[in-house]
């Protein structure tokens, strides 16, 4: 059987580490070469780069970040923000990414993702999903960083996408992103439902019970969390053995 994965990620702003609620007043964690090395040796099974500021800016990601994580970690990585292209997704391989992530430029061209899937194979293909309730078993799908609005449904879109070629989803409910109360369940059970490619799990994880929640009632194969590391409140080594102790897969050191 496949073992659930646990994934820190950090998300940068202007080099450093940030951590936020609904998406805004973010706090700084740290430099994030430092922070990838700690969760490596942690035991974390992958770390995600989220370069949140990239698309509003409107500028490409951070290679040499990448490139220096990359020298130091083990841990496979998967990098995004500012994702364009396929070029882009090139770049970020060769600097040392194990997965590229798309999410404004899907939204914009879902044939991008076929593209790239075409040129590296769907196994290093993400495609990541922002989601907000509009109303009780509907959710949109919001681009550049939360800021915009699409009127894309968020269960459609990820049906779209893994048809397209992307080999995993990674979807944030923006609802509950900072917030720690827990996964948006019956989003990652929907979008879950809907694919047969992992969808890792993200938005909202306040204790190891929520982490539990995500795979057993959201049908995750991923759980992802920034603040419960970042700030100490839980190890990983902690959150795998719990949900170990849940009958949960996992990989234990």
């Amino acid at each position: 059987m496949l073992k659930t994965r646990i994934i820190p990620c950090l998300d940068v702003a202007d080099g450093r580490v940030v951590k936020g609620v609904n998406f805004v007043g973010l706090r700084d964690a740290g430099d994030p070469v430092e922070c990838a090395k700690a969760y490596d040796a942690a035991g974390a099974d992958e770390i995600c780069f989220l370069d949140i500021h990239a698309t509003h800016e409107n500028r490409g990601t951070m290679f040499d970040m990448v490139r220096r994580t990359a020298e130091q970690c083990f841990v496979p990585l998967t990098v995004g923000g500012g994702v364009r292209t396929k070029d882009d997704v090139r770049a970020l391989l060769l600097a040392g990414a194990d997965k590229v992530s798309f999410n404004s430029a899907a939204v914009a061209n879902p044939d991008v993702i076929a593209e790239a899937a075409d040129q590296f194979g769907s196994q290093c293909i993400v495609c990541a999903i922002d989601a907000k309730t509009v109303e009780p078993g509907r959710w949109e799908i919001f681009t550049h960083g939360g800021r915009k609005p699409t009127g894309i449904d968020a269960v459609e879109f990820a049906r779209l996408v893994t048809a397209k070629g992307a080999g995993e989803i990674l979807l944030t409910s923006m609802d509950r992103d900072g917030t720690k109360s827990g996964f948006n369940l019956p989003l990652t059970r929907a979008i879950s439902n809907a694919v047969d490619v992992p969808v890792i799990a993200s938005g909202g994880v306040g204790n190891l019970d929520h982490l539990v929640e995500g795979v057993t009632k959201g049908g995750a194969s991923a759980v992802l969390a920034a603040s419960i590391f970042h700030f100490g409140e839980f190890t990983v080594q902690e959150a795998k053995q719990h949900m170990a102790a849940a009958g949960i897969p996992m990989r234990l050191n």
